[in-house]
């Protein structure tokens, strides 16, 4: 149904409302912005439509989002439509700023996934899919772009089936509960498809079920732009969305983003899961929440409790950060998407202090960033996605703090693992301390980070202990044996070890644990199994069909795999693949050289893999991981009333545990 006949006022009654949180998430340039603009309007939100190539907005209020014409923060807004109450999460399009994101993506209810009718599935849409699979979050999906030349809905609802899920079924103008499309949709569950069979009908509640369950994605095509297609995904909304029930009464929430106000004010923006957040309540060690701010675009209510099913903006709180959970909920694990470059901070100026400060309050909103200062090279690193974060970081330290940076050119993030298990020990004995830990490490699966659990019966190591061990292994980021990288897919497991009731403290464990990882990494280094890895990218490269023979022999040389996806009439070909950070992270310049600006790649990161030119890249950075003290793998045992070092390779026959090989 489309509509280009005004806003539909939004009633007044409240009664019987149903609570969505919804996310709107999309490749950059797909129409996200302007398709919450039209929502908004369309429910009567807004009295003018904005426009984000003239800056005009409601969603991006920010000056570097109005320069640039992208999301680069993600926002709120609320509207009421029928009996559906939704808070709209508009989230940054860019693959750059996809961590923040990922953030969002753990509090939502549902998603609408945005996608160009004439570009069709891109890059970072398949990673934003993986992403809402992996955080279960049920997606609608709306074509935009439908008034376009070369819009084709069918073919790109065709490659939504073949390349995403069959469950991809398309709602426009359709009815859902009877007729080919109820047909189709029945046919995602058993159970259903036995039912649809015995009554040739579906129910309301089976649709939203298969929905909720992640069996169905509906699909609904139009155009933000022209208002067309947005009452009847309004509609879709209202109709098949199911409010998320509270789990209990005790209060319960999570943080998905911190951001600074005009003022400087920090603010922890969380989702409410159970219970209730009341202001003036501690809510962090120490910390109380000051002020609850209702928040709908850059403006905002004070509110005095936030019940369960609503997202607010807390002030007050000084050690919040993204991912936490508040009250009775648990920490969300380790975002998936981690930057892959490293980037030197050029200061022109003898005080870095304020430099310092700026960037800390930025890796304060964005942890990510991971702000280093080395004092041996008096320079600050900085991690970042790509080129155009590197930018906008740029003007927000010109523009915020009144701060003039240069960035060198980044460098790689490697990490590394391991491709066969190993038992690491370490003992940690000078005068008056002991502990010996035994640890098991063991290959996981890529993109799994690492795993701490334990083996060890409490009669060979007591509760107390093991809960020091298992503490240490979460306290700090360990480093591989070949160049020092972050270490990575690994799961390690207490399998044994010694205290003693008179000499042991808490602190021995920490060495103890620590020295273990390293022991067995150096083990494994002894016996070429640790495995230095690399970022790779996803990319889709669109080249005339002269260059073709040009591109391919550019990827062949870059160690890139390639699939050419499309030729034959048209003037352009594209070529899909997986290829090396290292190597493809400049060829869009030399794409649009070659091409004469008719080419254009695209990448998207696609997680780790073992490194292209691993024997280069170790020789290059001449690390030395006996010398890395912080890290040592050696460990201390004591005799004569004194503690003396012993080398790594030496520790397993020393042993006061027996050490299994």
């Amino acid at each position: 149904m489309s509509s280009s006949s005004g806003p539909r006022k939004a009633s007044k009654s409240r009664t019987m409302t149903k609570q969505i949180i919804g996310g709107l998430v999309a490749h950059v340039d797909a129409g996200k912005t302007t398709l919450t603009e039209a929502l908004l309007y369309q429910a009567g939100q807004l009295r003018q439509l904005g426009r984000v190539d003239k800056g005009s907005s409601f969603l991006d209020p920010d000056q570097l989002e109005k320069q640039r014409g992208i999301t680069i923060f993600t926002h709120q807004a609320a509207l009421d439509y029928q009996k559906l109450h939704l808070t709209l999460l508009d989230t940054p399009g860019h693959i750059d700023f996809a961590a923040q994101t990922e953030q969002v993506l753990q509090v939502l209810d549902y998603a609408v996934l945005v996608i160009s009718a004439t570009d069709g599935l891109q890059g970072s849409t398949r990673t934003l899919w993986d992403l809402l699979a992996q955080y279960h979050v049920p997606t609608f999906i709306f074509i935009n772009k439908t008034d376009s030349v070369g819009a084709d809905v069918p073919a790109v609802i065709k490659q939504l089936q073949s390349s995403l899920s069959a469950a991809c079924v398309d709602f426009t103008g359709k009815t859902p509960t009877t007729g080919a499309t109820a047909e189709a949709i029945a046919m995602q569950d058993d159970a259903v498809l036995e039912s649809y069979l015995a009554n040739d009908c579906l129910t309301e509640q089976q649709v939203q079920s298969l929905i909720q369950q992640r069996k169905l994605f509906p699909c609904y095509a139009g155009s933000a732009l022209k208002l067309t297609g947005i009452q009847e995904l309004l509609d879709g909304l209202a109709q098949w969305t199911v409010e998320t029930p509270s789990t209990g009464d005790q209060f319960a929430a999570r943080v998905f983003k911190i951001s600074h106000d005009d003022r400087g004010n920090r603010l922890s923006w969380v989702r409410v899961l159970s219970g209730k957040l009341v202001a003036k309540r501690e809510v962090l060690p120490g910390e109380k929440a000051d002020q609850l701010r209702v928040y709908n675009g850059s403006k905002f209510s004070i509110q005095q409790s936030i019940p369960a099913g609503s997202v607010c903006a807390i002030t007050g709180l000084t050690s919040s950060y993204p991912g936490q959970g508040l009250g009775q909920a648990p920490t969300a694990p380790q975002p998936r998407l981690q930057p892959v470059l490293s980037y030197a901070v050029k200061i022109d100026n003898d005080n870095p202090r304020p430099y310092l400060a700026a960037l800390r309050e930025l890796a304060d909103e964005e942890p990510q960033l991971k702000v280093e200062w080395l004092s041996e090279l008096q320079e600050a690193r900085v991690q970042l996605m790509g080129t155009v974060q590197k930018e906008v970081l740029e003007q927000l330290l010109a523009q915020r703090y009144g701060l003039q940076v240069q960035f060198t050119n980044g460098q790689i993030l490697y990490r590394e693992t391991i491709d066969r298990p190993v038992e690491g020990v370490g003992h940690f004995e000078p005068l008056r301390h002991y502990a010996e830990v035994h640890l098991r490490l063991e290959p996981a699966p890529r993109g799994s980070g690492l795993t701490f659990t334990s083996h060890c019966r409490e009669e060979v190591l007591s509760h107390n202990w093991q809960q020091q061990v298992m503490t240490s292994l979460g306290a700090k980021e360990h480093r591989g044996v070949l160049i020092g990288a972050p270490l990575t897919d690994v799961q390690i497991t207490l399998v044994g070890g010694k205290g003693s009731i008179v000499h042991s403290v808490g602190g021995d464990f920490r060495e103890a644990t620590w020295r273990a990882v390293r022991q067995g990494l150096m083990e494994l280094r002894a016996q070429k199994g640790c495995v230095l890895l690399e970022p790779w990218y996803h990319y889709r490269l669109t080249v005339p069909q002269e260059e073709v023979g040009r591109a391919i022999n550019d990827l062949q040389q870059m160690g890139a795999d390639f699939k050419l996806t499309e030729s034959g009439a048209g003037p352009l070909t594209t070529i899909t693949g997986s290829g090396p950070v290292a190597t493809m992270r400049d060829y869009a310049i030399t794409v649009r050289n070659y091409s004469r600006g008719q080419g254009q790649l695209e990448c998207v990161v696609d997680g780790y893999r073992p490194c292209h030119n691993a024997d280069e890249v170790i020789a290059n950075h001449q690390y030395d991981p006996v010398a890395d003290l912080p890290n040592t793998p050696d460990s201390v045992f004591c005799a004569h009333g004194s503690g003396y070092p012993v080398k790594w390779d030496q520790v397993p026959a020393m042993a006061h545990f027996p050490y299994q090989k």
